[in-house]
């Protein structure tokens, strides 16, 4: 029996998800306290990994009608400005024990798209993103279940 080499192909130079464990990690945060229980969880896959963590936080859009006089783009952009603080608090906080390259990102959306624009732009190989501590997702199902029946990466959802 003879062993045959692959061949090398156009295709095989073609992005690859997943190939030698993950190269880039998606964790969508927005604060809460299961999306930064989950940002924390995706810091740990990442250094061990020697993989580079993408912060995610969606800003959402709201329709005109529901936003009357609130300044929305101001207030998610401040949401945005302290989670890039808080993150950037915790680096330091273990800088020296060890390190994580990290990306924070912001996208505009509802939270669900957003992740998946993210994770597509990005390239990611894995998405991390904290359990719903919405009662209303039971019904209409949570960003994390839409995320996992998309089926398009691993997806690790952390209580």
């Amino acid at each position: 029996m003879t062993e045959q080499q692959p061949q090398s192909h156009p295709e095989s130079q073609r992005f690859e998800r997943g190939t030698d464990g993950p190269k880039v990690i998606v964790a969508g945060v927005d604060g809460s306290d299961s999306s930064l229980r989950a940002a924390a969880y995706a810091s740990g896959l990442a250094r061990r990994q020697n993989a580079l963590l993408a912060l995610v936080y969606v800003q959402p859009v709201m329709s005109a009608g529901a936003a009357l006089g609130a300044p929305v783009a101001d207030t998610t952009g401040e949401i945005a400005e302290s989670l890039v603080a808080e993150i950037r608090a915790a680096a330091e906080r273990v800088r020296g024990i060890w390190d994580v390259r990290w990306e924070f990102h912001t996208f505009r959306g509802d939270p669900y798209s957003g992740l998946v624009t993210a994770a597509d732009e990005l390239k990611a190989d894995a998405v991390v993103v904290g359990a719903s501590e919405s009662a209303g997702h039971r019904i209409i199902g949570s960003v994390a279940v839409r995320l996992v029946k998309a089926g398009r990466w691993p997806v690790t959802v952390v209580p």
